[in-house]
């Protein structure tokens, strides 16, 4: 039997336009200018494609599946934070005292942690704030990655694996009642394969999409350019010429197993046509996967912000996706995917809920 990933591939279907139309022509007679409620419009037809009906549903309730997983090119000293913080910040996400899970609380939303690559154990689970504390979802497929400048971060199967976590996990989810989901992640140094995974993707150089991440200086990020760099080398000897026409060797030579699973986590989504709403330069990175392999995801996607990570600007550029807000964050956990739930939700609303000029009584120009 093909995996969660393989079916979800099999499964993908395109947008539905006839719907599309219908949100559109219903857009234009509604009280107001055409066009003047800008992105909200193009959201709600994009809505309304994914869902296959004109009003489409409000997208609710919404899960957020923050994957974590540890990365063994932490040796090479592009992050000053140990990697013991990955387990201990899992922990906090299932006692609820993350960010993410502030924000989840301020949009309704369903947190869940899925344990998928952490490198050391997870320190006994404080009680959570009431019934919805977030479940862990223990699907560890490898303790961390290895040392992608050294060599390859997983091999074919354990990448495979990952994906199949992601992709049963939005299966899951959706089975569950969710009609929206929105991607997060945890692990120490991986703005570091997201940065190389987004490099190779699109063809630009490690300079330019290699940030900050956690705030390094300008001394370490020099080193994780460096390192980046060497990776990219390597990949350049190991895959054929055209990374972006092989996106799962690319995944396994420099990518991560949350990364890997948020990949798979998209993908699904979009088979189970519910709108999948993209976190910062994580999430890009994992994006740019999901769509090397499947392109048609794409009209299921919608870009939750602009993270400050250069890299999460290359890729978005990249798949010709604008996002919805522009906070100046950086934090990761799915947190400005969070905060652009409502502003989807409200495109949904204005499509039901706002009043035609004929049944308002109001006069058309």
């Amino acid at each position: 039997m093909p995996g969660p990933f393989a079916q979800a591939l099999a499964a993908l279907t395109p947008p539905d336009d006839r719907s599309a139309a219908a949100a559109t022509d219903h857009l234009d007679r509604l009280t107001k200018p055409p066009g003047s409620l800008g992105r909200l419009e193009t959201l709600a037809v994009q809505l309304a494609a994914i869902a296959g009906v004109s009003p489409p549903p409000i997208p609710s309730p919404v899960a957020v599946a923050v994957f974590a997983g540890d990365h063994g090119v932490l040796v090479e000293g592009v992050s000053p934070w140990p990697q013991e913080v990955t387990a201990q910040m899992v922990a906090n996400f299932c006692a609820g005292g993350a960010a993410i899970n502030v924000l989840a609380r301020q949009v309704g939303a369903r947190v869940v942690v899925v344990d998928v690559g952490v490198a050391t154990a997870i320190p006994d689970l404080a009680p959570g704030s009431g019934p919805e504390a977030p479940a862990l979802i223990k699907a560890r497929v490898a303790p961390g990655t290895a040392n992608l400048a050294a060599g390859p971060a997983m091999t074919a199967e354990q990448a495979t694996a990952a994906l199949d976590v992601g992709a049963g996990v939005a299966g899951q989810l959706v089975a569950e009642g969710a009609q929206c989901l929105v991607t997060g992640d945890m692990g120490i140094a991986n703005t570091t394969p997201s940065a190389a995974l987004i490099a190779a993707l699109t063809g630009r150089s490690a300079a330019e999409v290699t940030g900050r991440g956690t705030g390094i200086d300008d001394e370490r990020l020099a080193l994780k350019v460096a390192v980046i760099e060497r990776a990219l080398a390597r990949l350049d000897a190991s895959v054929p010429a055209d990374p972006s026409g092989n996106a799962l060797a690319v995944l396994a030579e420099v990518g991560g197993l949350e990364i890997a699973a948020l990949a798979g986590f998209i993908v699904a989504g979009a088979a189970a046509r519910v709108p999948v709403i993209v976190d910062g330069v994580i999430a890009a990175a994992a994006l740019m996967v999901a769509a090397g392999v499947a392109p048609g995801i794409l009209p299921f996607v919608i870009a939750g912000h602009r993270s400050v990570e250069p890299g999460a600007s290359a890729a978005l550029a990249h798949l010709g996706l604008e996002p919805l807000l522009d906070l100046g964050l950086r934090l990761g956990e799915g947190t400005g995917a969070c905060l652009a739930v409502p502003t989807v939700q409200a495109a949904a609303r204005i499509l039901a809920e706002m009043a035609t000029f004929d049944s308002a009584g109001v006069t058309e120009k």
